[in-house]
């Protein structure tokens, strides 16, 4: 046997236990059959399936009526956890979103933005605009966008954007609290470390990460253990969808791999009417993949997970 096959054998009892974590999660089907899962520890149901807002504000991919009809239809087929961000296409995927969620889709939806300055005034100020651009008076779960630097966890701890955040959720602005990264495993366990208990970390969940600076393998079981929700994203190891155009894996085996893992929802970006239905479909068709597909994935994905070739988001050694 090779090295990497070794390798992925021996990952086999984590994903068993990983697997069986999953399965505590689950709450049956919700809304026009779509699976839903319990967000960590804070009673919230969301969908397996999460909309990624960046897509909604690229007008190459999608005008503005359009990605307001793929947000309406993606409620209507049961998505409930929307993802978005203060930065995204300069505002425009908050302000879309906004006009999506007005004529009660609001009240249908968990909505979730993240902030990325480490500045306390900076970021509340954005936070108020961000309440502005979605039409809402509380946003339920705001991240703090980005951790990649090895001084971030203690700015965000020790020089007032946790605080400020915390302020924020006193006053009813937001329900939640996250973070969000993808470049060092590292960093999200000392977020985790320095001791806030927080609700969401959104990170890298895909068939190549176990091979290289693994979130799933380093972060997931701690945050399992805290009963921290975990939210998958670059489920696709990117934009385009790196994974499929390698042939090592496809869509569907990407996102049943993620979806196998215990995260309560998979965020993916989907840019047209087509992709929303087909991973629709996948969610709701959801079966967990059993062991021998899970490591013969691993094996597969040996080669194009080595060193991180594939995910450029990852920091390099």
């Amino acid at each position: 046997m090779s090295t990497d096959a070794k390798s992925a054998y021996s990952r086999r009892d984590f994903l068993k236990i990983s697997v069986a974590a999953a399965a505590g999660l689950s709450l049956g089907a919700g809304p026009a059959g779509m699976p839903y899962r319990a967000l960590g520890n804070t009673g919230e149901r969301v969908s397996l399936l999460g909309l990624g807002g960046a897509h909604m504000g690229y007008d190459g991919d999608l005008s503005e009526r359009d990605a307001i009809a793929l947000m309406r239809e993606a409620v209507d087929a049961g998505i409930n956890f929307f993802d978005n961000a203060w930065s995204y296409s300069g505002g425009l995927s908050e302000e879309r979103m906004g006009r999506a969620l007005t004529d009660g889709y609001r009240q249908r939806v968990f909505l979730m933005t993240k902030e990325a300055s480490r500045d306390p005034a900076t970021a509340i100020e954005r936070l108020e605009e961000s309440l502005r651009r979605l039409r809402t008076d509380v946003i339920d779960l705001w991240q703090l966008h980005h951790i990649h630097h090895p001084d971030e966890p203690e700015q965000i701890y020790e020089r007032g954007l946790l605080a400020a955040a915390l302020k924020a959720r006193e006053q009813g602005k937001i329900r939640y609290l996250g973070f969000t990264g993808h470049t060092d495993p590292a960093l999200h366990l000392e977020m985790i470390e320095r001791g806030f208990l927080w609700d969401t970390v959104q990170m890298p969940v895909n068939v190549l990460d176990p091979h290289y600076l693994s979130f799933v393998e380093q972060v997931l079981p701690v945050a399992v253990e805290k009963e921290i929700g975990v939210i998958a994203m670059k489920t696709l190891a990117g934009t385009p969808g790196v994974i499929p155009a390698t042939g090592a894996a496809t869509v569907s085996e990407c996102l049943r791999f993620a979806m196998s893992l215990p995260v309560s929802t998979v965020c993916s970006g989907m840019d047209s009417l087509d992709k929303l239905r087909q991973n629709v479909s996948i969610a709701r068709e959801f079966a967990p993949l059993d062991d021998e597909e899970r490591l013969a994935l691993l094996v597969r994905t040996a080669e194009q997970g080595r060193q991180g070739k594939r995910e450029s988001y990852k920091a390099r050694h």
